[in-house]
């Protein structure tokens, strides 16, 4: 039987956002504007769509889990990400990479499944306006917003645990600057391929599915849209989906040139620029999209102001 370097290993070393030990203060500094950014715009929709009651509606329902998502997934790299751009040593203890990595894996995955129930909802409101009321109840909304979370603790925890429960060998160095599931494969010396193929399997069908969901509702929307005989109908409706299709275009559109390009054009600056837009950038840019764009969020942030200046006076 093959003998192997076997390692109890108690810390891993992240490589980091790069390579350049130049370019480390000024990314920090990029990197807390964007934090704060972040904190503050999805807490602030988080908070909106729950202190206003005119955003009690279905789709503010999804957009305030979206948020949670975006500012859960956030927090789990920032800080960690953040203090290693300005400390020599850039360790993780092996417990925490366990606990990072699964609630990345938690949150990534409810964010696919959470934007495609926002398809069907949209769906559901252009395609069947008299009927959405009735058709996306309060227990339907639990449901579609549910089940992801539920899914997703299950794949988190079950290829968390795979990975952490099996045995390390060799480097502990992980070329990534977070702790995600495919920079440790290689440096497992066991069930390696096991785990390697109900990763790809499993991602596949988180992709896939989701993603089906989303471009069959938009197609009966576009389909939809284009029988209506009045302008300012179509106008209203791509209004309506507008802000939606602009935050999946992005993100999918962004998963999909990671995952689909040849090994020949990856690279280490290429593959980390492309996880900070999707895990860091986006989760930004989202509140930004509901908000800036969206008549019933300013109006409601209007009234929320008003409410809070009185209580001061």
């Amino acid at each position: 039987m093959r003998q192997q370097n076997l390692t109890v290993l108690t810390e891993f070393i992240l490589v980091g956002v790069t390579r350049h030990p130049e370019l480390q203060l000024p990314m920090f500094a990029v990197f807390v504007v964007i934090y704060m950014i972040t904190v503050v715009g999805n807490l602030g929709l988080i908070i909106l769509t729950k202190a206003d009651s005119r955003l009690h509606t279905p789709m503010y329902v999804f957009i305030r889990h979206l948020a949670f998502i975006d500012l859960g997934n956030s927090t789990v790299i920032y800080p960690k990400m953040l203090a290693n751009f300005v400390v020599d040593q850039h360790t993780i203890s092996y417990y925490a990479c366990a606990t990072q990595m699964a609630f990345y894996i938690l949150f990534i995955i409810s964010e696919l499944f959470i934007l495609s129930a926002m398809a069907y909802d949209r769906y559901v409101a252009i395609c069947n306006p008299l009927l959405y009321n009735v058709i996306m109840s309060q227990k339907l909304c639990y449901v579609l917003t549910g089940i992801p979370y539920l899914y997703s603790a299950f794949q988190s925890l079950m290829i968390t645990s795979k990975i952490f429960l099996s045995t390390f060998c060799g480097s502990n160095v992980i070329s990534h600057f977070y702790c995600d599931n495919v920079p440790l494969i290689p440096l497992l010396c066991s069930n390696a391929r096991e785990i390697e193929l109900l990763m790809i399997i499993f991602s596949a069908f988180n992709l896939i599915s989701s993603l089906l969901v989303v471009l069959e509702s938009y197609m009966l929307i576009l389909t939809a849209i284009f029988r209506m005989n009045s302008v300012e109908g179509r106008k209203k409706a791509f209004s309506t989906c507008g802000s939606h299709l602009t935050v999946v275009v992005v993100f999918y559109g962004t998963l999909l040139f990671m995952y689909l390009q040849p090994k020949s054009a990856h690279s280490f600056e290429t593959d980390r620029m492309t996880s900070v837009f999707y895990t860091l950038v986006i989760p930004m840019l989202n509140p930004f999209i509901y908000s800036l764009r969206n008549k019933e969020v300013k109006n409601a942030f209007k009234r929320v102001f008003k409410k809070l200046s009185k209580l001061c006076i």
